[in-house]
């Protein structure tokens, strides 16, 4: 299998066929015709592509070359950064980059990427809408209250504001009104299962299913917890180095907001996520790092409902330890 490494911008990707400071590369258009003129150089059978995550710049490769059978990978771009780093590069440039991922594919050898469903990416691009709404109304909101402390708040700037927030606001539960619509239609059992986890509810329920792609994407939920960035971290080296870090905070921080949210309602009503903290704070732990421990613990929980297919039962503790 050849490796071929792809650097991606928002008009053009360079392609370089191999990692070799002599190997050849080529300039494409990041359009439908370019892809598919890409497409027609390489052969299923004997290539694979890598390329960083680059968020939709490069989502049209991405979708035509798995149309195209032949196998991608999809890597976060701090794992090229850090690659790239190991290897004491210096310069850096488009062909240059492009041939420093094909090396990092034939070296690390990255999983193949799984082309999400038409509804997964629905559900994105919702997601991405209701956040940058809730962003704005955040701000809009904040922005009234800078101008109330002034001496003379204009009545004009204030009726226009507070529209803005009205509109803002409908516009959000119409957008989670839909997200959630959607989820129960195209994932209801899944929907159903994680709902039944005390400590959840349809909006996170149905960002999971979104991150997971319908919990399809990890292995096990301990690789969906470091995707998660809820991950403690840890630094040991020789007797001067000992540090137990913070979470390593990779992956979707409103996902992690939401999670971490969702851990204080679980002290209430979850027995396991009650005891997990009760047990934490007893042993010393501070109360931010045993209410990521119960984020985690519900992400266990998810996971575990989800692949197993039956639905929580509060208190139930499994045979295997």
């Amino acid at each position: 299998m050849t490796y071929i490494g792809i650097d991606v911008s928002k008009a053009t990707f360079v392609v370089a066929y191999s990692s070799a400071k002599t190997g050849r590369t080529k300039t494409f258009k990041n359009t439908v015709k370019g892809v598919r003129e890409f497409i027609r150089t390489i052969s299923a059978t004997e290539h694979h592509c890598v390329l960083e995550a680059t968020g939709n710049y490069s989502a049209l490769l991405v979708y035509l070359l798995s149309e195209a059978r032949i196998t991608v990978s999809l890597e976060n771009p701090l794992k090229i950064k850090n690659f790239a780093r190991a290897m004491l590069s210096v310069t850096k440039t488009d062909e240059i980059d492009a041939r420093l991922i094909a090396l990092y594919g034939e070296r690390m050898q990255p999983v193949p990427y799984k082309l999400r469903s038409d509804s997964i990416l629905i559900l994105k691009q919702k997601r991405t809408v209701l956040r940058q709404l809730k962003k704005q109304l955040v701000a809009t909101r904040n922005l009234k209250g800078s101008l109330e402390v002034l001496p003379s708040f204009d009545p004009e700037c204030k009726k226009t504001i507070e529209k803005t927030i009205v509109f803002l606001e409908k516009q959000i539960k119409a957008m989670e009104e839909k997200i959630t619509s959607l989820a129960q239609g195209e994932y209801k059992k899944q929907m159903d299962l994680l709902t039944s986890i005390k400590g959840i509810g349809v909006t996170l329920a149905a960002a999971l299913i979104v991150a997971t792609g319908g919990f399809t994407y990890f292995d096990n939920a301990k690789q969906l917890t470091r995707y998660l960035g809820l991950s403690p971290t840890y630094q040991q080296s020789g007797t001067s180095v000992n540090v137990k870090g913070h979470i390593n905070r990779n992956g979707d921080s409103n996902l992690r907001s939401q999670l971490y949210v969702a851990a204080f309602s679980s002290l209430r009503y979850n027995t396991e996520c009650k005891a997990c903290f009760e047990r934490l704070r007893s042993n010393g732990k501070p109360g931010k790092v045993a209410v990521v421990a119960v984020a985690n613990k519900l992400v266990r929980q998810a996971f575990a409902v989800v692949t197993q297919g039956k639905p929580y039962v509060d208190g139930f503790k499994s045979e295997r330890q």
